[in-house]
């Protein structure tokens, strides 16, 4: 579905303001019914030339080690989120209704699946120990929502 005229000047003001991508996604889908992925709201902020202006960090001074302290945590709240992919595989492994791969905000991969009892599991990536955090596996789950939705499932 495309924006009209009127609800592109919209989404601007929103990045404008200080909207995150994620808030953006989700106005797009309550304010005007358009489901789309992080990813394409992203795409969508390049090619409106808006998202550089959500990702920009204010200059700020740095006068003492306890400043700089500060600068390093501002700049790490302010840095633009990386975003949770969600891919459905092509072929599903055995035994299960669906499966693809994750990669979380922190560049860590695990692959998923969702059983014939609806159970959706992770599953271990490169690294065996890694445990992704609650914020990501929510996000996980939001964005497979919306892939598996979005792919008539």
């Amino acid at each position: 579905m495309e924006l009209t005229d009127e609800q592109i000047e919209i989404v601007k003001d929103w990045v404008r303001s200080g909207e995150s991508l994620a808030t953006v996604q989700n106005r797009l889908r309550e304010d005007f019914k358009v489901a789309m992925t992080y990813m394409d709201v992203r795409f969508l902020g390049d090619d409106l030339n808006v998202v550089s202006e959500v990702v920009e960090t204010p200059e700020v001074e740095e006068s003492t080690e306890a400043g700089a302290d500060a600068v390093a945590e501002e700049a790490e709240v302010l840095e633009p989120e990386l975003g949770v992919r969600v891919e459905v595989d092509a072929i599903k492994r055995p035994g299960a209704l669906l499966s693809g791969t994750v990669v979380f905000s922190d560049g860590k991969n695990m692959s998923w699946q969702l059983d014939a009892s609806g159970q959706l599991g992770l599953l271990p990536g490169e690294d065996p120990e890694y445990r992704p955090s609650p914020e990501d596996v929510q996000a996980f789950q939001a964005e497979l929502a919306q892939v598996v939705q979005s792919q008539g499932y």
